[in-house]
């Protein structure tokens, strides 16, 4: 999965978000585990707050969140980490197989925010949605009396973007210097 980094300011203060995009979630064959690559768990360990998509055009995507909060919680036992639980696709109301009514109950079951909206027509909606969870985020880390959450000594992983940027300058340096040593 890609991580993307943007900065940007909620009520005056600068914030830096880092967003881990963990695909390759799928649901084991009795239905109530998950698989997934390392990669997430790693990511699942560092995570300040969790935003749990699903899509109201795929009951699947849907059936995946449940298990995914409980490997989740087997990471994180005690931690209060916020989550915001997102119904996308909120155009298709044709094709709907989630209702409403489903989401906002897991929702409630699992301790956080709902929001359904379309990431296509609706970016404000998008932002509102990652700006409520940041402001949960700081209010728990706020509260933790200078006490550092498990995990947050791990390194957070950087971006790929700039792994990539990186590695290219260390290539242009590195064959640059072997040209004039040629010459």
């Amino acid at each position: 999965g890609a991580l993307y980094s943007r900065k940007f300011t909620i009520d005056g203060e600068q914030i830096s978000l880092q967003v881990q995009d963990t695909p390759f979630v799928s649901l084991e064959d009795d239905g109530d585990s998950i698989c997934c690559q390392e990669q997430i768990n790693r990511s699942i360990y560092w995570a300040d707050g969790f935003v749990f998509v699903y899509s109201i055009t795929d009951y699947e995507s849907y059936r995946v969140i449940r298990p995914l909060h409980q490997h989740v919680r087997r990471i994180h036992p005690n931690a209060n980490i916020p989550l915001l639980l997102v119904a996308n696709k909120g155009d298709l109301l044709r094709a709907r197989q989630v209702s409403s009514r489903e989401g906002l109950q897991l929702a409630a079951e699992l301790g956080g925010s709902y929001h359904e909206l379309s990431a296509r027509e609706n970016g404000d909606g998008v932002a509102e949605a990652f700006q409520q969870l940041c402001q949960d985020v700081g209010r728990v880390i706020g509260s933790c009396n200078g006490e550092k959450r498990r995990g947050l000594h791990l390194v957070r992983p950087k971006s790929p973007n700039m792994q990539d940027l990186k590695r290219r300058l260390k290539q242009a340096l590195t064959s640059k210097g072997k040209s004039t040593t040629a010459l």
